[in-house]
């Protein structure tokens, strides 16, 4: 997202007058770690702050890390920051005034969500990713050629492949921004038209994205948060820090929460591997790390190696403007959840915080 307004931020945020660098301690006692220990999911009751945790020393991380990476944190302009392991929290840390009951802004990192809701709404029976758009929106919802308007699937908006204009729309979602470039599936171009597919999801269920999102998603994991609408027509997701680390252990357990499938597993592998070959590293709206090349957002140029070449190889990552981060690492089953200001300047999704951070996130447990 290229402008979040300071209206949006003022009218949702909850601000609290805790102190700075506020460390969360939860009432729940801490039980030991036993081999194969399951997958622990915090109560969905509104309002339930019961969240199991487990302490550094149980899991045998080096206690000696821990300031140095909070430190940066800090030092990087965050409001909060996460570590789950098994669904147990093993880090939780609040910067800056910021609190675990203050909402903040996803940016693209939300893109995510808009991905599990078409398949939500795929597995419904309510659409098929590889039908056009243009059979959910009607014909003109770009100024493209009808032909080519005709080659833009659901699919090609989740695999970011649509071949529209990505450097003269800006956040422009209208049709008259949404130009012609290439062929669809010819061209990978990170842009924001895939919010489109929300859309698609309110035609294709008959109500509205944000009702279908609470109905879905929302309430059956017991995140909070709203959708809210910018004046360039994209919809920008804020929520907790807490809500975040919800939807990384979703799909840490790949769309099931506890035993209750919310997404199923054949569209979740799908969403968390290469998409088509022109980007490796891009999954259904999800950036993949550890593959053997990579694009950026803005750019046409392939770069070899890992996104991240010190995180997991197995990362699958939810990656938003200012450094609003989601990591999921299946081999360690782990979770870790950023949210703040831009780490240095301002990025579209990725920057040279994410490998600073991972190594002082490895710091912990090697």
């Amino acid at each position: 997202m290229k402008r979040i307004f300071l209206t949006v931020f003022t009218a949702i945020s909850l601000m609290s007058c805790s102190a700075d660098n506020e460390v969360v301690s939860d009432t729940t006692p801490v039980v030991p770690v036993t081999p194969g220990e399951s997958m622990y999911f915090p109560p969905v009751t509104s309002g339930s702050t019961v969240w199991e945790t487990r302490s550094l020393a149980e899991l045998g991380w080096n206690n000696n890390a821990v300031q140095p990476l909070l430190d940066y944190l800090n030092q990087k302009h965050s409001k909060s920051f996460i570590i789950l392991v098994n669904g147990r929290i093993v880090m939780e840390q609040y910067f800056n005034g910021h609190t675990a009951t203050a909402n903040w802004y996803w940016a693209s990192a939300g893109k995510t969500l808009t991905a599990t809701m078409t398949g939500i709404a795929q597995q419904e029976g309510l659409l098929n990713i590889n039908n056009k758009v243009s059979d959910y929106l009607n014909t003109g919802w770009t100024s493209a050629p009808l032909v080519k308007e005709n080659l833009i699937t659901n699919r090609h908006l989740l695999t970011m492949t649509s071949g529209l204009d990505d450097a003269a729309n800006g956040d422009c979602v209208t049709p008259d921004c949404l130009t012609y470039t290439a062929d669809a599936g010819t061209r990978w171009a990170y842009d924001n038209v895939y919010v489109k597919l929300q859309d698609v999801v309110a035609a294709a269920s008959h109500t509205s994205f944000s009702s279908y999102f609470n109905t879905r998603l929302r309430d059956k994991i017991g995140m909070n948060g709203m959708w809210i609408n910018t004046s360039d027509g994209l919809s920008v997701y804020w929520s907790t820090t807490r809500s975040m680390a919800r939807f990384g252990l979703l799909m840490l357990n790949k769309g099931k929460w506890n035993t209750d499938p919310i997404l199923n597993e054949t569209y979740f592998n799908e969403a968390t591997n290469t998409s088509q070959n022109i980007n490796l590293a891009y999954g259904y709206l999800w950036w993949l790390n550890g593959k053997s090349s990579y694009h950026l957002p803005q750019s046409q140029l392939q770069l070899p190696g890992s996104i991240i070449p010190s995180a997991p190889a197995d990362m699958v990552m939810a990656l938003g403007k200012n450094d609003q981060k989601i990591y999921i690492i299946p081999s360690r089953k782990m979770v870790v959840i950023r949210m703040g200001d831009a780490a240095d300047g301002s990025n579209m999704a990725l920057s040279d915080f994410d490998e600073v951070l991972w190594q002082k996130i490895k710091a912990l447990y090697e």
